[in-house]
């Protein structure tokens, strides 16, 4: 390509980062782990009005992005925010945003 630049890694990242919180089911997911510990899928199930196989989806998509992280005890699932790639996320995010002060 020339004349053309590829997107940086962090261009990506953040795209991820905005993809995989761009449903508002995911929204109300992060919002529930953020208000307490830890939360099996089998309780979010009961508060996030979606199927179970949805609900999985959409936390299979969350854990992608690193947004939460998942612990296996068969037969359950716990989940959780990853603090440390939620506060990186945010920074991100804050930096992005500030950006826009700079031009316009």
């Amino acid at each position: 390509m020339v004349g053309k630049k590829a997107f940086t890694s962090k261009q990506k990242q953040l795209a991820r980062l905005a993809k995989a919180m761009g449903h508002p089911v995911r929204i109300a997911i992060i919002e529930m782990l953020l208000s307490q510990s830890c939360c099996y899928h089998g309780d979010m199930s009961l508060e996030i009005p979606v199927a179970k196989s949805t609900l999985s989806q959409h936390l299979h998509e969350l854990k992608d992005a690193g947004i939460i992280q998942g612990t296996i005890t068969p037969p359950t699932v716990k989940y959780c925010i990853n603090k440390e790639n939620w506060s990186m996320a945010g920074k991100m995010f804050e930096k992005f945003f500030q950006n826009d002060k700079n031009h316009g």
